[in-house]
C-alpha cells in the first residue's frame, strides 16, 4: 500500500491526522523531487540545463522545509525529537547515550552538546 493512501478509513480519522497526513506525504513528494532533480542534473550534459535543474532542486528543498516546519509545530513529539537531533555536532547514533549519561551524573543533558556545563548568560548563573 502506498504511502500516499490511508491505513484506516477517512471518517475514522480527526481532521488533525488527515491534515498530518497530507503534511507528510507532500514532505515524502519533496524529498523525491529532491532526489530526482540531483540525479537528472548529476546525469545533465549541458551545463545550462544543469544549473536549472539545481534551482530546482533547492525550490524544492525550501518546499519540503516549509512543510516539516509546520509538522514541527503541529507535533509535539516531532518537535521534541528535532531538538533532540538537529543541528548539534555530537554524532548522531551518540545523541541519545549522551543525554542518558547527563541525566546520570546530573548533567543538564538536552541534546545541546553543553556537557551539563549550563550557560554563562545573564540569568543562568
Amino acid at each position: 500500500m502506498a504511502s500516499t493512501e490511508y491505513h484506516e478509513p477517512l471518517e475514522l480519522l480527526s481532521p488533525e491526522t488527515a491534515d498530518m497526513h497530507r503534511a507528510l506525504v507532500s514532505a515524502i513528494e519533496e524529498l523525491e523531487a529532491i532526489d530526482w532533480y540531483q540525479q537528472r542534473a548529476d546525469a545533465c550534459g549541458d551545463e545550462d540545463l544543469k544549473a536549472i535543474l539545481v534551482h530546482n532542486k533547492r525550490e524544492e528543498m525550501e518546499h519540503f522545509l516549509m512543510t516539516l516546519e509546520w509538522i514541527r509545530r503541529k507535533s509535539p513529539d516531532m518537535s521534541e525529537k528535532m531538538k533532540r537531533y538537529l543541528f548539534t555536532t555530537l554524532p548522531i547514533t551518540e545523541i541519545e547515550e549522551a543525554e542518558k549519561a547527563g541525566a546520570e551524573t546530573g548533567g543538564a543533558g538536552g541534546g545541546d552538546d553543553s556537557l551539563g556545563l549550563g550557560s554563562l548568560k545573564e540569568g543562568n548563573r
